[in-house]
Formats: C-alpha cells, sequence, structure tokens
C-alpha cells in the first residue's frame, strides 16, 4: 500500500502551540515499522495551478508571498513561514498521489492532510489549502473519474469542503460530526449527520451506517475519499465524543468495507487528532493505515461511465 508523507517539513511553532505536528514523523516511522506491506514516498509539492482548482488565485498569491494579515494568520492558527507554505503544499500533493494509486491499487492514504476547514479565500483551524477538495477536481479534470464521494470523519464539520464544492453536483460532500464543536457557524454539506456530545459507539456506528446507506442511495460514486479523523475518540482534547479504540476501528472497516463491496478505490487521509496523549493519537492513526492494508483491492473498470 502507498502511503505519501510531508512530514519532513516542520512548521517553526512557538512553545507550546496545541497542534501536534509531531505525531506526523512518530506515525511514518511506526507504520514503517509495523505494517510491511506499506510503501511510503515523499509527498509532491502542488502548483499554484493546481490549489486553483479549489481556491481563489488571490488567496494563493497571499499564502505563497507572505502577505496574509496577522488576522487571517490567527484564523489558520499558524505563523506564516516559508515551511508552512510548502508543507501545504504537500499535503495537498499527497492527497492527490494517494488518489491516484488508490485508483490503480484500491487503497492509498496520505500521512497528513484532511485539511478540511480551508474555504475558497481564506484558511482556519489549522488548514491552509483544502487537499480533499483539490485532489477531487484534479481526478476529473485529469479524467480519471467524474464522480467524487468525500467521506469525512473527522469530529469537527468539513464547512470548507462543503463551501467550496457546494454547487457541484460530481462531488458528494458526507460530513459526520459533533453537533457543538468547532466550526460553530456550520456549511451544509450534501449530507451532514451532526452528533450529540458523548456520542458513544453504538450511536455512532448506527448513525455511520446511515449516512453511508443514504450516499450511496443519492449518488453513485467512482472513488471515494476518506478523511479518518483521530478526534471522535473518547480521550481527544477537542472531540467531546465518546468512541473507544474499537469504535473507531469498526468506523473504518465500515467505510472501507462499503467501498470494496461497491468496487470502490480508497484515497484516506489522516485529519485530525489532538488526545491528551500524543501516543493514543498516532496509535488511531496507525489502526487505520493497519486495516486500509487489508483492503487492496481490483482497480475497479470503466470508472470514466
Amino acid at each position: 500500500m502507498d502511503a505519501y508523507y510531508s512530514d519532513c517539513f516542520v512548521l517553526p511553532l512557538p512553545a507550546g502551540h496545541r497542534f501536534p505536528m509531531a505525531k506526523y514523523r512518530m506515525l511514518r516511522d511506526l507504520a514503517v515499522a509495523q505494517i510491511p506491506t506499506l510503501q511510503c514516498h515523499e509527498a509532491p509539492s502542488t502548483t499554484d495551478g493546481v490549489l486553483a482548482l479549489a481556491h481563489h488565485p488571490h488567496y494563493i498569491h497571499r499564502v505563497t508571498s507572505g502577505a496574509l494579515s496577522s488576522d487571517e494568520q490567527r484564523a489558520i492558527g499558524f505563523p506564516w513561514s516559508e515551511a508552512m507554505v510548502e508543507r501545504s503544499r504537500r499535503s495537498s500533493g499527497a492527497t492527490i498521489a494517494a488518489c491516484r494509486s488508490a485508483l490503480q491499487y484500491g487503497v492509498s492514504v496520505n500521512l497528513a492532510g484532511g485539511t478540511h476547514h480551508a474555504h475558497a479565500d481564506f484558511g482556519q483551524g489549522f488548514c491552509v489549502f483544502n487537499d480533499a477538495a483539490i485532489a477531487a477536481r484534479l481526478m476529473q479534470a485529469e479524467r480519471r473519474v467524474t464522480r467524487v464521494a468525500i467521506v469525512d470523519l473527522d469530529v469537527h464539520q468539513g464547512d470548507g469542503t462543503a463551501s467550496i464544492l457546494a454547487n457541484d453536483d460530481a462531488i458528494f460532500t458526507l460530513s459526520m460530526h459533533g453537533e457543538n464543536n468547532y466550526p460553530f457557524a456550520k456549511a451544509h454539506s450534501d449530507l451532514d449527520i451532526a452528533l450529540p456530545d458523548g456520542a458513544d459507539d453504538q450511536y455512532y456506528l448506527a448513525q455511520l451506517d446511515l449516512a453511508l446507506e443514504t450516499l450511496f442511495a443519492r449518488f453513485d460514486p467512482q472513488l471515494i475519499i476518506y478523511l479518518a479523523g483521530a478526534d471522535p475518540y473518547e480521550g481527544d482534547r477537542l472531540g467531546r465524543l465518546a468512541l473507544t479504540m474499537d469504535g473507531l476501528a469498526q468506523r473504518d472497516r465500515a467505510v472501507l468495507d462499503a467501498a470494496k463491496a461497491r468496487g470502490l478505490p480508497v484515497a484516506i487521509a489522516m485529519a485530525g487528532g489532538y488526545g491528551h496523549s500524543i501516543d493514543e493519537t498516532v496509535a488511531i492513526h496507525l489502526q487505520t493505515l493497519r486495516i486500509a492494508s487489508e483492503y487492496l483491492i481490483a482497480q475497479p473498470a470503466n470508472l470514466m461511465g
């Protein structure tokens, strides 16, 4: 299974910053050691032209030239740096590469990504460029597929993804998230499932089954981009839900089983995770990778049909 990483591009964050930058390298090191079938590749960068499939050119220019205002940087949550720009390009490049690999081999992963709070003309919530929206649009532009489903199971709503793709009938956005969690002003996905605080394994998995059933009843995707956030976990500082490790494993299998039953390729991004212990967050992501490695499926035929 191909995995794409961008952890060598480390942001110069101030001491005590709550973004768990270290988790990405920790995840790659453990994954390489423990998943024999994993083939890791450095993520390619993404050009301004490709970024413009989902973002306004003036926003791309402000990001890449260092012209973001202090308010814009505060909303993103990172101080501007050249490393921030390159990491953001590479994170999008990793999801693009994972989509191409998934279309060939069935399943592939971005060892970061899931930057779903980035809108067309602004970033927020630790998200600069929206990797899932960019990758979905590029797969269409390259004529690899015509219909893409983005299944966002990060605990926070994928508001940027929903906003960017609001009028795109060829990309279906599903977001299953905490009702009372960030962002507090929600966008409108094609399918939003808002969960109450404290939702446990049983409740969550029942809602997920209904969500997937609804997705496939309303839409016929040829590719799934799956945001496998670690933050629905009961030990997450920002999650407010109560899923166990076993519940998260069942969640991943539910998505991958649904895809496999339909012969659909899946590109996975890690998305969020803010555990009290960074080791727990990494363990959740690693569990997702182990499960994904079992789901290499034959390349679907006639994708452009």
